[in-house]
């Protein structure tokens, strides 16, 4: 019988990177209201200042700040009421000692102005306003370009673009950007025993669950799919739809038929269709060490374990390394919350393991509890709020331990 040659997961990572890392995707220039999620493939540069100009940030009276140093409700300053600077005009005029000028929050400052006080510290007596707070120099002021600089680069090549950052966009100008295509995902789950969720459960059937759970991995990274089946354990129906998948994907993903069994056919199909084929069939991981990962032509190819949870590490730990940081260009940050392990959780040196988990608060700290279950059980998954990564070489953690929880 044939053994896994293993190797660890920041060499998967690489050969990986080796792989794909000259394989562009097509960009489309789309309207900043349908880009939300979407990654720009140009880094995006402001073509103006941002503010054009002083503005003020509440509503109130522009002054010379030094005319209200030492202002009370007690002993109040008392300054030249000049007039109001309507919202959306120019202010043309300037501002001279021992006056002042009514502003609403985003109106244009007068020249000369290095302070604006809150309308609800003054008293209007006649032709005068009554400052009962003093301002410093700058206070509730946006000075022009103090937002954004023009040439200022804004967003990277690659960055994911947020509900702000479409704001962003239109506040200098921009209606339409550029960004990468959607990455195009195919999903085939392998097996006699599988049927659709609507299907009827007949003893010795499972109702197929990786199919729907990658799909909403996939969606949730950016990506299409364009393609989801069920094949039964026949290689040749299994090469007919990984060759098609391939045809049309960036991606395909075939969940099942990784490991060494009779109909585990993967790997093998995989090296029929085309050059290089599989590269990596082994890693260094739990769950899911008989992953398979390959490419054909320029799609890459996927062989994840049948079992849910196995299926889905992979997917989160290779797959969506592939698509954010090596198709997207984006340089995400793996969002975490540390808190105390509490209890032993064993682990065996020579392979990077993943436990899920759960938080809580107690006591005002962060309790980090795992959720036990096997690699079959995908309940264990849904219950839990996040992964542990125990390192290759340690043999698991100890109750108390300070651990990083990466968010699912």
């Amino acid at each position: 019988m044939e053994l896994l040659n293993t190797v660890t997961v920041q060499e998967a990572k690489n050969k990986i990177k080796e792989e794909f890392n000259e394989i562009s995707l097509k960009t489309e220039k789309i309207n900043i209201l349908d880009a939300v999620g979407r990654h720009v493939s140009n880094s995006i540069v402001a073509s103006i200042d941002v503010p054009g100009f002083n503005r003020s940030t509440v509503d109130g009276y522009a002054v010379i700040s030094k005319d209200t140093f030492g202002a009370s409700e007690s002993i109040p300053s008392f300054l030249k009421y000049k007039g109001n600077i309507e919202m959306g005009a120019k202010a043309e005029v300037v501002l001279k000692p021992g006056e002042c000028y009514y502003v609403p929050t985003g109106g244009m400052l007068p020249i000369g102005t290095d302070g604006v006080v809150m309308i609800e510290y003054t008293e209007t007596l006649g032709n005068e306003i009554c400052i009962q707070k003093p301002t410093a120099p700058g206070q509730n002021i946006l000075k022009k370009d103090e937002d954004l600089k023009n040439g200022e680069v804004i967003f990277k090549k690659g960055h994911k673009l947020r509900p702000q950052d479409i704001g962003m966009l239109a506040g200098i100008g921009i209606g339409n950007i550029d960004v990468y295509e959607k990455v195009k995902v195919s999903i085939v789950s392998t097996g006699d025993e599988l049927v659709s969720p609507t299907e009827e459960l007949k003893p010795g059937k499972i109702k197929d669950m990786n199919t729907y759970s990658l799909s909403a991995a996939s969606v949730e990274d950016g990506c299409i799919v364009v393609e989801r089946a069920i094949v039964k354990d026949d290689r040749d129906l299994l090469k007919a739809k990984i060759e098609e998948c391939a045809n049309n994907s960036h991606v395909v993903l075939v969940s099942g038929g990784s490991s060494m069994g009779n109909k585990d056919y993967t790997k093998d199909v995989i090296n029929d269709i085309g050059y290089p084929g599989v590269f990596i069939h082994g890693i260094s991981i739990k769950p899911g060490k008989p992953t398979i990962i390959g490419r054909i032509n320029n799609t890459a190819v996927f062989g994840l374990p049948g079992q849910p949870v196995s299926a889905l590490v992979i997917y989160k730990v290779f797959v969506s390394f592939l698509i954010k940081e090596i198709y997207y260009n984006e340089k995400s940050l793996n969002q975490y919350v540390e808190g105390e392990i509490s209890s032993n959780i064993p682990s065996a040196p020579g392979r990077e393991h993943y436990v899920m988990v759960n938080i809580k608060e107690e006591k005002g700290k962060t309790i980090i509890e795992p959720v036990y279950g096997k690699s079959g059980m995908l309940s264990m998954m849904a219950k839990a709020r996040g992964s542990v990564r125990i390192d290759t070489n340690a043999e698991g953690l100890v109750k108390g331990d300070v651990v990083k929880v990466s968010i699912l």
